[in-house]
């Protein structure tokens, strides 16, 4: 067994859509980033990559190639996913926190782990996804932006 744990942490921006755990968000302003700027998702696949040994999200996807530009990141999570297949991996479960002030996130966390796990072709039962607030704390706390992070466990199916 392997653990892994990743960490994201992108600002808001205005004339972006709001996209966690491949959802879309309503609210006024969405996250800054090179792709998608899914925070949540970027946290799993460094979670899954760390698990693997496999290095980090920005190293396979650097936001200096224009072609990644806006890329949807469930495109990365399934390509990170295929990854854990190919090296003999499955997983065990993945638990996930999103820090937020703004917006309340808590309707849409049942539909993030729907879609995270689709991509990972697990069961929705094998990922949570928590919300918790800023408290008025720091940037999260000043609704600057929005903090995730990940931990994910793994089991080879054949002895390493």
């Amino acid at each position: 067994m392997r653990v892994g744990q990743g960490y994201d942490i992108h600002p808001f921006r205005e004339g972006r859509p709001l996209i966690l755990g491949g959802v879309v968000v309503p609210h006024s302003l969405g996250l800054d980033g090179h792709s998608d700027a899914d925070a949540l998702t970027h946290a799993v696949c460094d979670a899954i990559l760390g698990a693997m040994g496999e290095g980090d999200l920005g190293t396979r996807y650097p936001s200096s190639n224009p072609e990644y530009k806006n890329l949807s990141s469930l495109v990365m999570l399934g390509s990170v996913a295929q990854c854990l297949r190919d090296k003999g991996f499955y997983l065990v479960n993945l638990d996930t926190v999103i820090l937020a002030q703004a917006p309340k996130l808590a309707p849409y966390t049942a539909s993030m782990q729907e879609s995270l796990a689709k991509v990972l072709q697990v069961s929705p039962s094998q990922v949570n996804v928590k919300v918790k607030s800023g408290e008025g704390i720091g940037m999260i706390g000043r609704t600057e932006g929005i903090a995730t992070m990940a931990i994910c466990l793994i089991e080879c199916t054949t002895p390493l």
